[in-house]
C-alpha cells in the first residue's frame, strides 16, 4: 500500500513538472513573439520615395536688440546693411556714421519640404556672419530665403532661441556652448509652394532607404511582394523599384499609403553620434568596444582679476600729488588631473561612458576619448560627428 502511494505521488509530481515546463515554454514563445513584433517597423519609417526631397534655402539678414554683444563698429558689412535698412524707411544715413553694437549680420538657412504650400511655416537656423560675441536676446528682421535658382521661396522673421550664453567683464569670461548660433521654430513662412513627381519615366516608384543596406533592401522587397505580388525588385543597397499597375495609377495616393504601412524588420548598423557644439553623445547600448586602456590628463587654467582701491595714509597736510589709485590683482590657478581606465574585451559604449563618468570626466573629454578609441580601432561602430 505504501509503495502504491509513493508511485501515485511520483506520477503527480512528474505530471506537474511537465505542465510547468509547457507553460514556461509558452510564456517564452509569447515573449519572443512580442520582441519580434517590436522589431518590425513600417516601410515609411526607414526611407522615402524618390522625388520626395527637401530643398535648401538660404539668406542673409540682421539681428537687432542685442545688449551690446553685436558686431563691432569696424565691421563695414554690418554698417552697410543697417544703412540699407534705414534707406527703405526714407532715412538717409552715411555708412560711416552708423554705430551700433546692438546689431549683427547673420546668415539664415532653412529646409523647404516636398509638397510645401503657401502659408506653411519652416524652422530656421541663424548663424553670426560677423564678429558678434552673442546673439542672446536678439530678434531677426524680415529676411528673404532663396533657393539655388535665385528665387525667393520664404520669408523669415522672429525672436531667436539660443542654446548658450557669453558674458565678460574686466577680462573675465563665462561662456556656455555657442552663443553665436540660434534658431526660430516656425520662423519662416512659405511664399511659393513646390510639388514633386513620384513616378519615373517607366511609370515606376523608387523607394530609397535612409541608411543603404543590402539586407534591409532585400527584406523590404520581399515584404512588399508578400502583400502585393511580384511587383518590387531591390536594384541596389538603397533603391527598391516598385511597378505600378494601370488600375493603381488613378489611385496612386492610396497605393503609396499601403506600401508605406508594410511591416519589415530592418537590419541595424552600430553608430555613435556626437554633437560637438552641444556636447551630446548618443550611442546604442550594445555598441561593442574591444579591450582598451585609456589614460586621460586634463589641465585647467583659470585667470581671475579683482580691482581694489588703494587709499594712501597721510599724517599732516597731503600733497596734491597724492591721490587714490585703482590696483588690479590677478590670480592664476592651474589644476592638473590624471585619470586612467581599463576596459576588458566585450564591453560596450555604455560601459565606457559609465567608467568615464565614474572618474568625473566631462562631456567634452568623453567626446575626445571616443574619437581616440575609434582611431585606435577599438570602437566597432560608425562615428558620426555633427
Amino acid at each position: 500500500m505504501r509503495i502504491q502511494n509513493m508511485i501515485y505521488l511520483l506520477q503527480i509530481l512528474l505530471l506537474s513538472t511537465f505542465i510547468i515546463a509547457q507553460d514556461a515554454q509558452a510564456i517564452n514563445q509569447n515573449k519572443a513573439n512580442e520582441v519580434h513584433d517590436l522589431k518590425e517597423v513600417r516601410v515609411k519609417d526607414i526611407g522615402k520615395l524618390q522625388g520626395w526631397r527637401e530643398n535648401a534655402l538660404v539668406g542673409y539678414g540682421i539681428v537687432t536688440g542685442l545688449a551690446g554683444t553685436g558686431d563691432s563698429s569696424s565691421n563695414r558689412t554690418t554698417r552697410q546693411v543697417l544703412a540699407n535698412v534705414y534707406s527703405q524707411f526714407n532715412l538717409t544715413i552715411p555708412v560711416d556714421q552708423v554705430q551700433s553694437r546692438n546689431v549683427a549680420v547673420v546668415m539664415v538657412s532653412a529646409m523647404l519640404p516636398a509638397f510645401s504650400r503657401e502659408g506653411d511655416t519652416l524652422d530656421i537656423t541663424i548663424t553670426s556672419a560677423g564678429d558678434a560675441r552673442s546673439l542672446v536676446g536678439g530678434s531677426l528682421l524680415s529676411t528673404p530665403l532663396k533657393a539655388p535658382n535665385g528665387r525667393v521661396y520664404a520669408l523669415a522673421q522672429g525672436a531667436l532661441s539660443v542654446g548658450g550664453y557669453r558674458y565678460d567683464a574686466n577680462g573675465n569670461i563665462i561662456q556656455k556652448n555657442h552663443p553665436t548660433v540660434g534658431s526660430v521654430p516656425n520662423g519662416a513662412i512659405v511664399e511659393v509652394g513646390v510639388s514633386s513627381q513620384m513616378l519615373n519615366k517607366d511609370q515606376k516608384l523608387t523607394f530609397l532607404l535612409s541608411d543603404p543596406d543590402y539586407t534591409t533592401a532585400s527584406r523590404v522587397a520581399k515584404a512588399i511582394n508578400a502583400k502585393f505580388g511580384m511587383i518590387a525588385v531591390a536594384s541596389d543597397a538603397s533603391g527598391i523599384q516598385i511597378q505600378v499597375a494601370d488600375n493603381q495609377k488613378d489611385q496612386l495616393v492610396d497605393f503609396i499609403a499601403e506600401i508605406e504601412n508594410v511591416l519589415v524588420e530592418p537590419d541595424r548598423r552600430a553608430k555613435v553620434v556626437i554633437n560637438e557644439r552641444t556636447g551630446v553623445v548618443v550611442a546604442g547600448g550594445d555598441v561593442q568596444i574591444s579591450r582598451v586602456s585609456i589614460s586621460h590628463g586634463d589641465i585647467k587654467i583659470s585667470v581671475a582679476s579683482q580691482n581694489t582701491a588703494s587709499q594712501p595714509f597721510v599724517i599732516g597736510q597731503a600733497s596734491s600729488a597724492i591721490r587714490t589709485a585703482i590696483v588690479t590683482n590677478t590670480k592664476l590657478d592651474v589644476d592638473e588631473k590624471k585619470e586612467s581606465a581599463f576596459l576588458s574585451e566585450g564591453n560596450t559604449v555604455a560601459d565606457l561612458v559609465r567608467s568615464l563618468v565614474r572618474i568625473k570626466t566631462n562631456t567634452r573629454d568623453i567626446i575626445s576619448i571616443l574619437r581616440a578609441v575609434k582611431a585606435a580601432g577599438a570602437l566597432h561602430a560608425e562615428l558620426i560627428i555633427q
